[in-house]
């Protein structure tokens, strides 16, 4: 299954060669480097051999995995947990091309048994033909269309387009050009390979801000070579800062001279010291990987990326290119306010390890939590780094007032306070930029750390509101980055969205402290903050289901059994308010005889082992009716946690995933959600006896990607082919929702209850059931 949504339109420092304060005057020869390249190194050949074993697995995983026989996966990446367990990332080709949005990762045991599998679609590579009926240029001429103004980077390349939709031939195009504010653009253009239509299209620069001169007197990994002093650092995988001199393309020149390691002098127009800046942060970023998460540089294979300074003029900006393996700076306003700022090189830089693990699209959800993984490391790094002239925060770009008024650019305890960013999510955010889209991951990140409400953190006031008012506790910033990270290395694709961010943080936090554990609950509760789920249930808790309002008769006999989950077994009831006459068995079970009419109040308890309990309460009415009904719940499997019984259903319905979570228990019924033409159905047929009274209830839950007030997709209840009522995604509800309908008119019937979901071609709607009945009185 493919559910996710769719746009309807579309330090503490190394040992040093050379250590120095910066303070001097500066000096500088020329000299041209080369980009970094994976020179062979001890780091590397180990994750060479790590990835030719995955690529070996490759043929019979894609048996295993019920792949077609044309698919091949070619392994990018390799993670190893501590207890030997792997996470096998791949891309995908089929016939021999390569497929978009096809990547997934492999779970597997120390032992090398397949544990599980992380698509970024589910959709079967089936139904389109490898021969375009588009020619190549035509494709060019599409994507040089799409992006006015652009001109040809890269030739049109055919690809399988697999990230939304049905998977079909496409070309994909690089267009570059230039935008408005000096960032070089380098677009990606995806057509369809049949019809020349534009499916797609994602930027390969990845842009933020920053502004000024910041780190202050810091240590730098230097080197000598002969008597000139190079800001390269041969303990950092050779990591060097150049200087564009206002230029717009190349490496630029190394930053060397001779007769003196001290750089800069704090200001601005010391053009030394923005290289200053450049260089700590990208060994800042280095430092922070390689101690937290023994990351050796960004491809995790020993080589260091490359900072450029001063680029173009007046260029307000700062950039990650992954084609240079390289972290751009301007120099600002009148080419005096460089952008060099601590976290703006965590942030661009994280941009590359992103691109080298999960690689999640630039655009749409998977395109927020790309710049949200940014800010989060970015805001990581600064807190690492500890710097007196740049105090670490949960402020994005505090230090460059480049809105001219003191603000940050974007806050993680609340990120409406920028006038842009979205504080959770919603059906819509996929639409929004993603530097504002990343509102509800970061947001997420500062409750996770430090927990909802109002407090101060290092001298700074935070407020952190959440939705319907939930109360999060924090864990730490320590552990909150530690599951980010195992989330992106391990679990997310390049199609990840947020639902699905929830999944894989939950599994990394599960892998990392346990299933079960207080960070797990953490976890789901400060994403239910963001409106990312519910709120999940803490162990040990109990539930007891609600049998709903009884009606019997006076003088006749009672058989009720009363179900209840979760707690450490064995379970215990009790009950208060029962109608003279009954009683409740220690297993749940109400029996006896009414003796006298009335409506009672009926609370129901359920204790468990550990004396933690769980409560339901209905009404309960004794009357002398002439019926001879016995109160009972008709429907089988009707919290389908038996999984797929009973219920006729539509393949994949009955769903145990934690990406959108059940009511109660481990499984509901999921229709729909596939951004897609889909039908899915569940039904079941029971008898109503004669005399009876009977309610039909379920919890519904609709999480839609529309907006606006139009139906687009929708879901009928019918019984015996007549409609009880339609939902549609206007009808969205953030939480499950008991809904009921009488059923007393079908009394002595064989009746068939159906759900019936309808989805349209274009944006994702989800149709959740739990914890159904007809209940007879």
């Amino acid at each position: 299954m493919s559910r996710y949504t769719h746009a309807r339109v579309t330090m503490a420092a190394l040992a040093a060669a050379t250590a120095l304060v910066v303070t001097a005057v500066p000096t500088m020869a020329q000299a041209s480097p080369q980009a970094p390249s994976q020179a062979a190194n001890p780091i590397a050949a180990g994750k060479a051999s790590l990835l030719a074993s995955a690529d070996a697995q490759g043929a019979g995983l894609v048996q295993s995995l019920g792949l077609g026989g044309q698919e091949k996966l070619v392994a990018k990446d390799v993670v190893v947990d501590a207890d030997g367990s792997k996470h096998l990332r791949y891309e995908r080709t089929y016939a021999g091309l390569p497929v978009l949005g096809g990547d997934l990762v492999v779970h597997q045991t120390a032992g090398g048994l397949t544990k599980g599998v992380d698509k970024a679609t589910q959709e079967a590579l089936t139904g389109f033909s490898t021969s375009p009926k588009l020619a190549a240029p035509a494709a060019q001429s599409a994507a040089l269309g799409a992006e006015q103004g652009t001109s040809l980077d890269t030739a049109p390349r055919l690809v399988v387009w697999a990230a939304s939709g049905a998977p079909r031939l496409a070309y994909e195009t690089v267009v570059s050009g230039v935008e408005a504010d000096g960032t070089p653009q380098r677009t990606h253009v995806v057509t369809d390979a049949q019809t020349g239509a534009v499916i797609h299209k994602f930027e390969g620069i990845k842009k933020g801000t920053g502004n000024g001169v910041f780190v202050g007197n810091v240590t730098l990994g230097t080197s000598q070579s002969g008597s000139n002093y190079q800001l390269k650092d041969p303990t950092r995988g050779n990591m060097y800062t150049t200087t564009l001199n206002q230029g717009t393309s190349g490496n630029g020149t190394l930053y060397s001279k001779a007769g003196s390691d001290s750089w800069g002098n704090g200001l601005a127009s010391n053009k030394e010291s923005a290289a200053v800046d450049a260089h700590y942060g990208a060994g800042a970023t280095w430092d922070y990987y390689k101690n937290t998460f023994g990351r050796n540089g960004i491809r995790n294979d020993g080589v260091g990326a490359f900072s450029r300074v001063h680029y173009g003029n007046n260029y307000v900006n700062a950039f990650w290119d992954d084609s240079c393996f390289c972290m751009t700076y301007g120099d600002g306003a009148s080419n005096n306010a460089p952008l060099t700022a601590l976290d703006v090189a965590g942030h661009e830089m994280t941009h590359g390890v992103t691109s080298n693990t999960a690689n999640l699209n630039y655009s749409g959800e998977s395109g927020g939590l790309n710049e949200a993984t940014s800010d989060i490391f970015g805001t990581m790094v600064e807190f690492a780094a500890n710097l007196p002239s740049d105090p670490p925060d949960y402020l994005i770009g505090e230090e460059i007032n480049i809105n001219g008024d003191g603000t940050p650019l974007r806050y993680m305890d609340k990120p409406s306070k920028d006038g842009a960013s979205k504080d959770s999510w919603y059906s819509g955010i996929g639409n929004v930029d993603v530097h504002y889209s990343s509102g509800p991951a970061n947001h997420f990140f500062y409750l996770l750390s430090e927990g909802s409400g109002a407090k101060v953190i290092g001298g700074v006031s935070y407020n952190s509101p959440t939705v319907n008012n939930i109360t999060v506790t924090g864990i730490g910033r320590d552990k909150a980055a530690a599951i980010w990270y195992k989330a992106l290395t391990a679990y997310m694709t390049s199609t990840t969205n947020y639902a699905q961010a929830r999944t894989a943080t939950e599994n990394a936090a599960k892998d990392l402290y346990g299933a079960g554990s207080a960070e797990v609950i953490a976890v789901g509760t400060a994403w239910a903050g963001v409106a990312v789920g519910t709120v999940p249930t803490q162990p040990g808790t109990v539930t007891v289901t609600n049998p709903g309002n009884q009606t019997t008769k006076v003088n006749t006999a009672v058989n009720l059994q009363i179900a209840a989950s979760g707690g450490t077994a064995p379970l215990t009831f009790s009950a208060t308010g029962l109608p003279a006459g009954l009683s409740i068995s220690t297993s749940g079970k109400i029996t006896g005889t009414p003796t006298a009419e009335g409506t009672s109040n009926v609370t129901v308890t359920a204790t468990d082992s550990a004396n933690k309990s769980g409560t339901a309460s209905f009404t309960w009415t004794v009357n002398n009716s002439t019926s001879t009904c016995t109160p009972a719940q008709l429907l089988g499997n009707a919290g389908f946690e038996s999984g797929n019984t009973t219920w006729t259903t539509t393949s994949g319905v009955i769903d145990n995933s934690t990406t959108k979570p059940a009511r109660t228990g481990s499984y509901k019924a999921w229709l729909n959600g596939y951004g897609s033409a889909h039908t899915d159905s569940a039904s079941q047929t029971v008898t109503i006896p004669a005399g009876c009274k009977a309610t039909l209830g379920f919890y519904l839950r609709i999480d839609t990607a529309e907006t606006g007030t139009t139906q687009y997709d929708k879901l009928t209840v019918t019984v015996n082919g007549t409609a009880l009522k339609t939902y549609s995604n206007v009808d969205k509800t953030a939480t499950y929702t008991l809904r009921t309908f009488d059923l007393s008119a079908y009394a002595g019937q064989s009746v068939t209850v159906k759900f019936n979901g309808v989805e349209d071609a274009s944006l994702a709607t989800s149709f959740l059931i739990d914890d159904t009945s007809i209940a007879t009185s």
